[in-house]
């Protein structure tokens, strides 16, 4: 389980999350959405050890990894879809899988090429030769094969045509039923309450509300209410 509490950050001294409590638990996934500047890609950066905060802490199966550099969040057990995909242009679907892969991960090359085998079909051509969709194919699978507990997804369907982004979403909702814990920052929010089991709605680096997923698919009205409210 990944749990926040308290979490202060920001940049240059000023502050962006001012004090955020959040869980997720493993097999779960957890959305956190909001308008533009709500804090969501700080938050991300923060538990990934992108960002250093300034109180709070970050707990992964109840040991504290506050501050970690990305490096070692990501040894503990971290793994980050960023914002942008950041796929290296001139490496191929297979250099990458290859450089990923930690030793003793149970997502193998061939494990991950079984998820996703358009990447499969692409494994020689290289990064920048992808379309948008196959290399956020491809940043999912970088994320998965050093073995995380914790994926966390920066906005991960940003760009991509809906069928793709459900696609997207479909994917995050099996791996949670592989036990991951996933926390998926979206530029969506009706499309993220699809496959997720609780949202948080961030304000100006403030949770402003919490719904469970099963509940807003029922009747998503409190959602966009609430959404109304924070609006920019």
């Amino acid at each position: 389980m990944l749990e926040l509490d308290g979490l202060t950050a920001g940049y240059h001294g000023g502050t962006v999350l001012h004090g955020l409590d959040l869980e997720v638990a493993a097999g779960a996934v957890h959305a956190v959405v909001g308008h533009n500047g709500a804090g969501k890609t700080t938050l991300v950066h923060t538990v990934a050890g992108l960002l250093r905060p300034s109180a709070g802490t970050v707990r992964l199966d109840g040991g504290d990894i506050t501050g970690r550099p990305a490096h070692r969040a990501a040894r503990a057990g971290i793994g980050l879809v960023p914002q942008g995909r950041r796929v290296f242009a001139g490496l191929t679907v297979a250099e990458h899988l290859r450089l990923s892969h930690r030793k003793g991960s149970a997502w193998t090359p061939q494990r991950v090429l079984e998820l996703l085998p358009r990447l499969a079909e692409r494994r020689g051509s290289r990064g920048g030769d992808l379309s948008g969709g196959e290399q956020q194919m491809l940043a999912l699978a970088r994320a998965l094969l050093p073995g995380p507990r914790v994926l966390l997804l920066d906005e991960p369907t940003e760009g991509l045509a809906p069928a793709l982004a459900r696609r997207v979403h479909e994917l995050t909702r099996t791996l949670a039923g592989e036990g991951v814990a996933a926390l998926l920052v979206s530029p969506s929010p009706l499309l993220a309450v699809d496959c997720a089991d609780a949202v948080t709605v961030l304000t100006s680096g403030r949770v402003t509300a919490r719904f469970s997923g099963s509940a807003l698919r029922d009747d998503p009205a409190p959602l966009h209410e609430a959404l109304s409210l924070t609006g920019p």
